[in-house]
């Protein structure tokens, strides 16, 4: 996962199509995500996830100031991600509005989850 990849790029035939590019953070553990997270694009997410989880060390980040919607599925993958890391926490900066909304109704207390607002 050392370049970004676009996955469920628009199809010039079909429109109504969301892409999601996810790529490494310069310096620091974490990914960046653009785009949307949806049914469409969620096998992505979720294996950005889970590389993610595979070289987590203590904190890892999950960049999301270029999302513009994550729907309840993509949230339940960064959660059961989270809860399942072997210790320290993840830390998601500029989430969609939905995504803190979404932690707090189905996962509320969740410590392994820092969310740092837009």
């Amino acid at each position: 996962m050392d370049a970004p990849h676009a996955v469920g790029v628009p199809d010039p035939a079909v429109s109504g199509h969301v892409a999601l590019e996810v790529s490494p953070l310069p310096g620091r553990p974490g990914i960046r995500a653009s785009g949307e997270i949806s049914e469409a694009t969620r096998p992505a997410w979720e294996e950005a996830l889970s590389e993610l989880a595979r070289r987590h060390v203590d904190v890892s980040y999950v960049e999301l100031s270029d999302v513009a919607f994550v729907d309840v599925a993509g949230v339940t993958a960064l959660a059961v991600t989270a809860m399942t890391l072997p210790d320290g926490r993840m830390v998601v900066e500029h989430p969609p509005p939905q995504l803190p909304r979404v932690l707090e109704m189905f996962w509320p207390g969740q410590c392994r989850i820092e969310v740092a607002s837009r």
